[in-house]
């Protein structure tokens, strides 16, 4: 296993860690629990920084995350983005395209190793989903090529039907929740090579309950009052989500191991989902 010395996130409200809360009033996420497994299965010390900010699109990301992240000089770049700019309005994939590629080309050509994912399909989590479905697949496949041309680890979850899983989702259908977020740091931990993680972070033990007919439209209709209502109303105001937020860990600082290591969960089991 390669040792990694410091580790960057950039991104958006994914890799900030919405919606998995982490016990103090913020947000824990995916970036964190990576950072915390490569910490906790290796000797040397890991030093993490994650520059992310919610409701940023991925030009803002390049622009305002990418040159911070690398002064930082990073052995490891995680770096997700393009859902906002998806969901929001006419979307520019040229210029999506630009910005994975000048992240990518420069994170490696300062010799980091850089890892990304792609998006499943949104039809089955978001009542919006199959408006997106066209759009979130061009994305996938920007990510796909450039990241195949720089040499960048990519994790597929596109071509994982368990990331559609109601129980991975936060109630906003936009959103991981904890176990969301568990999952994809062992996912990308697997993809990095990481001791103790393989291919079974995707057993989900148990079936998920499907709404159906009219249960499905009220839940559809409490969705819409409690989220999209908002979110649109913000939008017609101008009032961004990332809005006075500040970055959450600015300066890499050293990830203190768990106090129990080298037991890793190798399924994620339906008994400790939060449905």
């Amino acid at each position: 296993m390669t040792a990694f010395r410091r580790y960057v996130a950039i991104g958006d409200s994914s890799t900030e860690g919405l919606e998995d809360p982490d016990g103090n009033g913020g947000y824990r996420g995916w970036a964190d629990r990576l950072a915390q497994h490569i910490a906790d299965n290796q000797e040397e010390p890991l030093e993490y920084a994650n520059l992310a900010i919610r409701g940023m699109r991925m030009r803002e990301i390049r622009t305002g995350q990418l040159d911070d992240a690398l002064a930082m000089r990073p052995d490891l770049l995680s770096v997700f983005g393009g859902v906002n700019d998806l969901i929001a309005g006419p979307c520019n994939f040229d210029a999506i395209r630009a910005d994975y590629v000048i992240i990518f080309a420069e994170a490696r050509r300062q010799g980091a190793t850089v890892v990304t994912f792609t998006m499943p399909d949104p039809t089955a989590i978001n009542p919006l989903g199959r408006y997106w479905r066209e759009r979130a697949a061009r994305l996938n496949e920007i990510i796909r090529s450039e990241a195949e041309h720089y040499g960048v680890v990519v994790m597929d979850f596109e071509l994982y039907p368990v990331t559609e899983d109601p129980r991975l989702w936060f109630e906003d259908h936009l959103h991981g929740n904890e176990l969301g977020h568990q999952a994809v740091a062992a996912a990308l931990a697997w993809q990095l090579g990481i001791d103790g993680f393989d291919g079974r972070w995707a057993d989900l033990e148990g079936e998920p309950a499907r709404l159906r007919g009219r249960e499905k439209l009220r839940g559809d209709i409490e969705w819409a009052r409690h989220y999209m209502a908002p979110w649109l109303g913000k939008g017609i105001r101008g009032i961004r989500q990332g809005r006075g937020i500040q970055r959450k860990r600015p300066f890499p600082e050293v990830m203190p191991k768990s106090e129990v290591t080298g037991q890793k969960p190798q399924q994620i089991v339906s008994d400790s989902w939060s449905s």
